[in-house]
């Protein structure tokens, strides 16, 4: 790319950023549009234009207010899991604005005064670019300048190594403080058991656990649920539930009908068949009524079936006190491993219901099956990964389309696709892939929500490793040189080592392309705008369907955390390589951090709560493009037949070193709770029964909270309690 078209890029992306900041700043000053810009305020009952005067209306107030919240307010409204991920950004900044401020000033001259890259003329090639020219392409074969490169790379090792450890210490602080706070949690008093031995036949799996658990904890056992297939009885209870609100919105139309002059108004009808399109016509009304009363008896024939004979080998185990829970979860409980498996409990709203019976070796099958898919799904995914690379330029387009010539060839259209037309491709073929992925993790039998974000965030990573980075970078070069590689085979090296530079100008664009345009996008929310109000107008007829139409949802860590480490990856390899990247990423990061932290205070509801789980997944992965960063540089720098630079090998030993410290001193106490942390007094005593109708599956729950001893008892034919292994 010649610097005209990377200056388009650049200045196109930051003023379509600057649009779309007005475009907000406007938008979200009319009354009607809080429900899109500030539903998380209006959902905790605050008031979104409480003590905001006109400086707070300005284009830039929303930036002063995001920076004068505190943490504290951060967690209150989003979570402990947003606060972490806030963490994510700061600390990525952190370690880039760090390395910039060295690699900057003493690469960039070093690199520009060599001569590496001339001919023998004594001139620059046409095709070389001024960002090569700045790159470690033009530093001399055994060049004494190589040294600052090699002490570069360590400069960013240390400053990742120090910012990484101080952050996994603060999120440690931050998740304790959380678990130990004197509120009551319902996930705090359970435990999830799993592969439950098969009962004797005068006793029900219910009976089973009960006597089990009372047996091995007497003092501190409250009760048992027993995960039940609930499969008919939910899909009977989401019928019922979509018969209500269609008899909501069909009354609310019924009453718009009605006028002065037609005061019996209007009934509403429908078609029973396919989509409401063919069938027999009816009065929706009386006919929902009707399917309503129809399924109310299925519903409490199948409750009652589900509870006494569709009793599945899992179950949730409830104590009296969290420490309790927290020390009963950690214990090793049956002599053979694949009984009576145990684990915390997940918060109830992220319970997977379907995945909790199945067994452990039908878990461990299922999970290699799909690490197995994973892997054949990355290495066939290079092939058009590839092609993207070679093919998205205008003179591929141009060749294999020649009627695209008239129009590629003008001036402006060519700088605007040269600057767009890669990175926009790039991004819509990545955009298919988290929601398979995420299909592939819950397929694998995982319990919780929270579980299945994480794994599909892991295998989304290997995606954008072995198909972004290298996909490109590599598969780029490999395309633009395969001339000279079939004439010169063992040149494929040294054509790497001197091509790989010049394709970080795709990933300049491409970094300011999610930036300035993603960042935009995602202030301005102008798609869930429109999607509001078309919503509004022509579909709700009631405030359940408005609500459910502007209720924004979470902040979707499967597809942000894994694009956020294609940046990471991105810029941390090319630090070194092209320091002029470094920019880029930091603007990326500040960002980043600060729009979601806006965006965390006024619009995300979380869904679940991990409390910062997610980190240590962050912090793995993080520590993985670090060691790819320092594995590049060693091969790159060794093809400048610098001798030296087997200095950089015990970097990668370091690498290990700081990641195994420090998941042997901070991981166990995220994956387990701390009983010091779980043994915190409670401000109150803690509402045993409602714990445990918190874990009640929604289609068999009790209308009455005093009805939760019967559904307990419905889950048991005996009514022995004795203690029996």
């Amino acid at each position: 790319m010649d610097i005209p078209s990377f200056v388009t890029s650049i200045l196109t992306s930051l003023a379509v950023f600057v649009v779309l900041v007005l475009v907000f700043t406007w938008l979200s000053r009319r009354p009607g549009n809080a429900t899109v810009y500030y539903p998380s305020l209006l959902l905790r009952g605050l008031d979104p234009w409480e003590g905001r005067g006109r400086g707070t209306r300005s284009p830039v107030g929303w930036i002063r207010q995001a920076f004068t919240a505190s943490e504290p307010d951060v967690v209150a409204a989003g979570g402990v899991d947003a606060a972490v991920y806030l963490v994510f950004l700061s600390s990525m900044f952190a370690i880039l604005a760090f390395a910039g401020i060295v690699l900057l000033p003493v690469l960039l001259p070093i690199a520009g005064t060599d001569n590496a890259l001339e001919d023998s003329t004594g001139r620059m090639p046409p095709n070389v670019t001024h960002f090569e020219i700045l790159s470690l392409a033009n530093i001399e074969d055994r060049s004494m300048r190589l040294w600052a490169f090699i002490s570069a790379v360590y400069w960013v090792s240390f400053v990742t190594y120090f910012i990484l450890w101080r952050s996994y210490k603060h999120v440690s602080n931050l998740r304790a403080a959380a678990r130990s706070t004197s509120g009551v949690k319902p996930q705090e008093f359970a435990m999830l058991v799993r592969d439950v031995p098969i009962p004797p036949p005068d006793q029900t799996i219910k009976d089973s656990v009960d006597s089990y658990f009372r047996a091995l904890h007497p003092d501190t056992f409250y009760k048992a649920m027993v995960v039940t297939d609930i499969t008919k009885a939910d899909k009977i209870f989401q019928e019922i539930e979509g018969h209500k609100r269609k008899i909501a919105h069909a009354e609310a139309v019924y009453a718009e009908s009605k006028t002065a002059n037609r005061s019996e108004g209007t009934r509403p009808t429908h078609k029973t068949g396919f989509l409401g399109l063919i069938g027999k016509k009816v009065d929706t009304i009386e006919y929902c009524n009707e399917q309503i009363k129809d399924f109310l008896p299925k519903l409490e024939d199948e409750r009652k079936s589900a509870l006494s004979e569709k009793q599945q080998r899992a179950a949730f185990v409830f104590f009296n006190s969290r420490a309790a829970a927290a020390s009963a979860s950690q214990t090793l409980h049956a002599q053979m491993f694949d009984e009576w498996t145990v684990a915390e409990a997940p918060e109830p709203r992220e319970v997977i219901w379907a995945n909790l019976p199945r067994k452990i070796y039908d878990r461990h099958t299922r999970q290699t099956v799909v690490y197995l898919i994973v892997f054949v799904t990355v290495a066939f995914y290079m092939i058009p990964i590839t092609a993207i690379s070679a093919v998205t330029t205008l003179e591929k387009l141009r060749e294999k389309l020649p009627f695209l010539k008239v129009v590629v060839d003008q001036p402006f259209v060519k700088t605007v696709l040269q600057a767009y037309l890669p990175q926009i491709a790039l991004i819509v073929f990545l955009a298919v892939l988290p929601t398979l992925l995420v299909s592939l993790s819950k397929s694998e039998g995982i319990p919780s929500q929270s579980h299945v974000v994480r794994a599909a965030s892991g295998k989304y990573f290997y995606f954008i490793v072995f198909n972004v980075f290298i996909g490109y970078a590599i598969g780029s070069s490999l395309f633009s040189a395969l001339e000279k590689v079939i004439k010169n085979p063992p040149g494929i090296f040294m054509t790497l080592a001197t091509r790989l530079p010049g394709n970080a100008t795709f990933f300049f664009t491409f970094v300011a392309l999610r930036c300035f345009v993603g960042y935009g996008l995602e202030l301005s929310r102008l798609v869930p705008l429109i999607i509001f109000h078309l919503k509004r107008k022509y579909q709700c007829k009631t405030e359940e369907e408005v609500r459910a139409a502007w209720v924004p949802g979470n902040l979707r860590y499967n597809t942000r955390v894994p694009n956020d480490m294609l940046i990471v990856t991105i810029v941390l390899c090319y630090s070194v390589i092209t320091p002029l990247i470094l920019p880029f990423g930091v603007a990326y990061f500040a960002l980043g951090w600060l729009i979601a932290k806006n965006q965390v205070l006024r619009v995300y509801v979380p869904s679940y709560e991990s409390n910062g789980r997610m980190w240590p997944h962050m912090h793995t992965r993080i520590i993985a493009a670090l060691m790819i960063y320092q594995a590049t540089m060693i091969g790159i720098i060794s093809l400048k037949k610098f001798y030296y630079s087997t200095i950089l090998a015990p970097l990668l030993v370091i690498s290990l070193i700081f990641a195994h410290t420090c998941h042997a001193r901070f991981y166990p106490a995220f994956a387990k709770t701390p009983l010091e942390v779980a043994s915190q007094q409670l401000k109150e005593t803690p509402n045993m029964s409602a714990i445990y109708t918190a874990y009640i599956p929604p289609c068999l729950k009790p209308d009455k909270l005093q009805d939760v001893q019967v559904f307990e008892d419905a889950q048991s034919r005996t009514t022995s309690r004795a203690p029996s292994f």
